[in-house]
Order: structure tokens, then sequence, then C-alpha cells
């Protein structure tokens, strides 16, 4: 275990936020919180709603617990840098680009990472892509403006839905085969974690069963998942340089297919993770024996080296 004589004392984990992750950015933050108490700190809660959010006096880190729009896509690094406050995670460049999933895409190409054939679609044009494909909104989170389009009625609907967040959209070829994801700490590619919905795709519902009991969602987690070692090694090198290609240094939650034939790609990287009680990459890090408090001290400890190469 990190010592905590190594950690900031006073630390605000930020939480909540105005987007639609609102609800699991609270249990993220709640359990954050918790884990760092545990270590000693002085940790006060902090509810975002807007730009105009207060920390505690003398706070000398926030830790950023809010998912997608706010907490992911750089306006947060960005008003705690001007405000002098040290954050955990990414800066403010690297957050906006692994956020806008259009940009990553045209990042992943320039660095040769294997992606979903994909292109971009405005208001008013319909996608050339061939049926399944997948309709994006490119700067949400959690699945919001998703929408797997598996016959040609379904189209407009869900063209009309992912337009609510943006003018332009994000369509790629759905690629059927095992789910994965892999946690990045640093240059730590974690075990890679399989994961099979009970239902569907992995929506809001099967990520987060708890805040709607009644919709019957979750997903089981494999851990490590049952694949080749030498397959294993390559698909974590491949997740190490997605995220490396987006310009990370702090952590990550690298989302990839493997396909029943062919080479595993690269759907998108997440810098704020969930840290619930039913998230993945806690779930990843304890199969290494990083437990949870471990994990949000070395979260602490690689954002303070992150910032302290950038001085």
């Amino acid at each position: 275990m990190k010592e905590m004589n190594a950690l900031p004392k006073k630390i605000a984990v930020l939480m909540g936020g105005p987007g639609s992750e609102r609800d699991v950015s609270f249990a993220t933050g709640r359990g954050v919180a918790k884990a760092l108490r545990s270590l000693g700190a002085e940790v006060t809660e902090v509810d975002v709603k807007g730009p105009d959010f207060e920390l505690p006096p003398g706070t000398e880190l926030a830790f950023l617990t809010i998912h997608g729009t706010f907490g992911e896509d750089g306006q947060l690094q960005r008003i705690l840098e001007q405000r002098g406050i040290a954050y955990t995670g990414d800066g403010v460049a690297a957050s906006e680009l692994a956020f806008d999933k259009i940009r990553s895409k045209e990042a992943f190409t320039k660095h040769g990472i294997t992606t979903p054939y994909w292109q971009i679609v405005t208001v008013g044009q319909r996608p050339t892509i061939p049926i399944p494909f997948v309709i994006k909104a490119p700067r949400e989170g959690s699945t919001v403006g998703v929408h797997i389009i598996k016959n040609e009625r379904e189209i407009d609907a869900a063209l009309a839905d992912a337009s609510k967040y943006a003018n332009e959209l994000l369509v790629e070829k759905f690629i059927p085969g095992r789910e994965l994801t892999i946690g990045i700490l640093g240059d730590l590619a974690l075990p890679i974690l399989e994961i099979i919905p009970k239902g569907g795709f992995y929506d809001f519902t099967n990520k987060y069963p708890f805040l709607n009991p009644s919709a019957g969602g979750g997903a089981e987690h494999v851990c490590p998942a049952k694949i080749s070692e030498e397959q294993t090694r390559a698909i974590q090198d491949l997740a190490l340089r997605a995220h490396r290609a987006l310009g990370l240094q702090v952590y990550s939650r690298v989302d990839i297919i493997l396909p029943n034939e062919g080479e595993p790609t690269v759907l998108e990287v997440n810098t704020i993770p969930g840290m619930t009680e039913v998230s993945l990459l806690p779930d990843a890090a304890a199969a290494v024996g990083i437990g949870y408090p471990e994990l949000c001290a070395r979260i602490i400890e690689l954002s303070q080296k992150r910032k302290g190469a950038k001085q």
C-alpha cells in the first residue's frame, strides 16, 4: 500500500456534473471519497452542477469523478488550471481529444490503431456504410446517443435521437464479437476484462443496474478474460498504443472488440472510467492485487507525475 504521506492531505472529490451521467458520477465519487478517507486524507465531497462550483479553502487536489460531459471533455480541467488547483487524470488537450469520438478516430487512423471503418454524417445526411452499423453522438459518454442499426427502419429514429446531441455524428461499421475492456495505469495495461451483457449490448442499463433495478440489467465480468497468452499480450499492447495515440499519460479504460474472425479493434478510450461498485477498472485492478484504495492512490501518484513532467 502507498504511504499516505506521499498523498495530498486535503482532497476535494468532484462529483455529479451537469451531464447525463450525474447519478453514476455520485456512485463513483462516494466510493473514491470513502477509499481516500481510509488512507487518512481529509476529503470533501463537492457536488458540481456547473462552472461556478466552490472548493474548500486549502484544497491541495481535486479528484475528478465526473463522467462524460463537463468531466471528461476538458472543461473541468481548464477551470481547475485557471484556479491553480491540481487534479487527477490527464490535461485539457488530451481530455478533449479522447472525449471526441470523431477526433479520436482520426488519431487512431493516424497512428495505425485498428478501429472499425467509419464515416461522419451531418444532420440531413444518411450513412452509406452497409447495415449493420452504429450511430454515435461524438461527445457524449456511457452509450448516450448510441444506436446499433440492424435494419433500414431503425435509421431515421436513431439519427433523430443522436442529432439532439450534435450536428455531426459518427457512423461506424458494427463488428460483432467479444466485448473487452483494458484498464491502463500509466505504462501498465491491466488484465483484459470481458463483458458479457445479460441482454442486448453493454448499454446504460447493463452498465449500471443499481440505478434502475427493475430494468433487470447487468453484465458478467470475466477477468482475466479467457484468451490465449499470446493474444492477451497483443490486445494489451493495442490498448496501450491507443491510450498513447491520444496523448494520455495517467489512466484510462480502452474498449476493444475481438471479432470471431479478424484482428482486435479499438472502439474508444474513457479517461474518467466508472469506479462504482460494479465498475470495470476496479475489477481489473483487483485481478492483479491492486485494491480499491490503492487504485485511487496510484491515480493520484500518476497525476502528480504528469503535472511534474509538464512543469
